[in-house]
């Protein structure tokens, strides 16, 4: 099937700030397009602010008038559901509970045609209970739109248990001459994006719950060393803390309580204290108005070391250090490491500094090593983390962050903690998208573009296994789950798998 002809009538069921958006994605596309919600009032009030916002698109230039009035006149209120007739696809973005979809759906099936599609704007349902109560379910579908709908191009189509692939095709079709990127994917908890982006969220909580470091280093490692548009605290407030909890409560409700996706003791005493977020003043940080926001913790300027020996092979994207060093006028040379598990480099002092690997710097050898953290582009980072052993010298943390400084980037001395911030995140992102590939909720190229389209990540974590190595993330997960034997951190079967594989191949 082909993607629905522009003179097929859409409908929009539910007027709130989602379903505005995607009326006028709809709209903008040629459609004629009808809005209901339940509150009569609101579809002509939905109408006019859409109006508006078209307006403003012609006040900068990014449409013509002519198809501002077009647009304008294929638009209308419906006062009731019977209005809605003739549509060819109807888009509900209602309140996310199931007994009003449900409700919604079952009443429309008596409405519209038989050919006409139902879609679910729902973010953490199941589609397939959506289509649970319809006599022909085949029809239902999910399309994700991600907010604000008409600048976010990524939509989600959902396939339910019971969705016609014609169905689904349709709808994937029709997304992509709106001009969105569809991906498709199975009717699992949290889709692709909500499902594979918990631990961006989970894993920077237990961070901090951990006391290694607090919200605005936290943030500005995963920003200025990873390449994140935002950090996880700063994110959620923007979301709101009350939406973020209740999408990772609902996801973990889902998996049958999955340690893997079990959701932040701080996050719900900070929903429960009522800091949402920037919409009520305070969340992690103070919104209100001339609030200060706090500084991450920065090492003051130290010294650059002469001479650096590097041990052995540094493992992935840390492989670019000796010649970042060499660049900025260090002395480099080079040394075997017969026996030693991990490339690292010796400063001068003598101390050892290593990418982490999952074990804390401070380790059963006397001294232990100092760490830093993973980045995703060393080249490109303009911030790293460190953490050093028990009992370690000043003069060592200063040289090591001396180091890193030398190289145009700013230093973050985190509390000793295995896995840092980064590096954890990243190998628990990686994990979960392995997994979900290999289950068949997307394929890898869907997910990495979901990824990339749906929360701004500055790859696909797919993408980031080729580049960091599985061997390498599942070593850094079972230390990791050494540490903390709950499960949280077993690298999945597919993980595993894929690893043993790729380590043949070395």
């Amino acid at each position: 099937m082909t993607a629905m002809d522009t003179s097929s009538t859409v409908a929009v069921v539910g007027t709130g700030t989602m379903g505005q958006g995607i009326a006028q994605v709809a709209l903008v596309a040629g459609h004629r397009v009808r809005l209901h919600d339940a509150v009569p009032e609101r579809a002509g009030q939905a109408a006019a602010a859409i109006v508006r916002r078209l307006d403003r698109l012609v006040e900068k230039g990014r449409i013509p008038a002519h198809e501002r009035d077009a647009a304008r006149d294929r638009l209308s209120p419906a006062a009731g559901l019977a209005d809605l007739a003739d549509a060819a696809l109807v888009i509900e973005a209602v309140v996310e509970q199931l007994p009003v979809k449900q409700e919604l759906f079952t009443a429309l099936e008596e409405i519209v045609p038989a050919d006409c599609l139902l879609a679910t704007n729902t973010s953490s349902l199941s589609v397939t209970a959506v289509a649970g109560a319809l006599r022909h379910p085949g029809r239902c579908v999910g399309l994700h739109f991600f907010n604000p709908a008409p600048l976010l191009p990524l939509v989600e189509v959902v396939s339910g248990a019971a969705t016609d692939e014609a169905a689904a095709t349709t709808a994937y079709e029709t997304v992509a001459a709106w001009g969105k990127q569809p991906v498709r994917c199975a009717d699992t908890p949290g889709f692709v994006v909500n499902r594979i982006a918990r631990p961006f969220y989970a894993e920077p909580l237990r961070v901090h719950e951990e006391r290694a470091a607090d919200p605005a280093t936290i943030d500005a490692v995963l920003r200025e060393g990873a390449g994140f548009r935002m950090g996880p605290f700063e994110l959620t407030d923007l979301i709101g803390q009350d939406v973020n909890e209740a999408v990772t409560h609902s996801v973990w409700t889902a998996f049958f309580q999955d340690p893997k996706f079990t959701p932040s003791l701080a996050q719900r005493r900070l929903v429960e204290a009522g800091r949402y977020g920037r919409k009520s003043g305070r969340g992690w940080f103070d919104h209100t108005e001339g609030a200060r926001r706090p500084e991450p913790r920065t090492a003051a300027s130290g010294p650059a070391p002469r001479a650096v020996v590097v041990h052995g092979e540094l493992p992935g994207p840390a492989a670019v250090l000796p010649e970042l060093m060499a660049e900025a006028g260090i002395d480099v040379t080079h040394e075997d490491a017969p026996g030693a598990p991990e490339g690292f480099l010796r400063l001068p002092g003598g101390a050892r500094l290593a990418l982490t690997n999952g074990h804390p710097a401070t380790g059963r050898a006397p001294g232990g090593h100092l760490r830093f953290d993973l980045s995703l582009d060393y080249r490109a980072a303009t911030r790293i983390a460190l953490a050093a052993p028990e009992g370690a010298a000043e003069a060592d943390v200063a040289e090591a962050a001396g180091l890193f400084q030398a190289l145009g980037k700013q230093v973050s001395v985190i509390n000793d903690t295995p896995g840092m911030i980064v590096a954890r995140t990243v190998a628990m992102i990686v994990d979960f998208a392995v997994d979900a590939a290999a289950r068949g909720v997307a394929t890898p190229e869907d997910i990495d573009t979901a990824m990339r389209l749906g929360v701004n990540y500055p790859g696909g974590p797919l993408e980031w296994a080729q580049r960091l190595g599985t061997p390498w993330i599942r070593d850094l997960l079972d230390t990791l789950h050494h540490y903390y034997a709950t499960g949280r951190y077993a690298p999945s079967w597919a993980l595993r798998r894929r690893a043993d594989l790729d380590g043949r191949m070395l």
